[in-house]
């Protein structure tokens, strides 16, 4: 009897622990309630709870740890994602008489791409519904030459170069 018992703390001992753990150095119990806990092989010794409940706590710690870290994460990443989808515009439309709309558009157009920075093709998509919502339906045909030939101008005048260099 004395024999398996001593196996079973020599197996528990060559166990080891998890991480961060005591490494079965910890010890509570006087030598004396050592000996009458050990006597009794129903019941497990005060160290060897203890040791449970801090190897318990400590798994728990690192959980919640690890939880904290992925929630953090995850925070960043919707608010990463929620910025670059958030791009705000400011844009006032303005009642305007004009001899040429063609060049006024034009114009319009251009400060508004260079001065927000626009270049992705859901914000550009975003300036062109501005305009034709905002303008007289017999200006829509006006709006979208001038709009093509702007991001013509700016979008494919940059890549041009490029190609020619091949």
């Amino acid at each position: 009897m004395q024999n398996s018992k001593a196996a079973a703390a020599k197996k528990q001992k060559l166990k080891g622990c998890s991480a961060l753990c005591c490494s079965c150095r910890l010890s509570v119990s006087s030598s004396s309630e050592e000996a009458e806990s050990s006597s009794s092989g129903r019941y497990p010794t005060i160290s060897s709870l203890t040791h449970a409940m801090v190897q318990e706590r400590l798994d728990r710690m690192i959980r919640e740890r690890e939880e904290a870290k992925n929630e953090e994460m995850r925070r960043r990443r919707r608010r990463a994602e929620r910025d670059e989808r958030t791009k705000f515009i400011v844009m006032i439309a303005m009642e305007k008489s004009s001899y040429d709309p063609r060049e006024d558009f034009r114009e319009s157009i251009e400060q508004m791409i260079i001065a927000n920075r626009i270049c992705d093709p859901k914000d550009l998509r975003r300036l062109l519904n501005y305009y034709v919502s905002m303008n007289a339906e017999e200006y829509r045909g006006v709006i979208l030459e001038v709009f093509h030939q702007v991001c013509t101008t700016f979008f494919l005048s940059c890549k041009q170069p490029s190609s020619h260099q091949v």
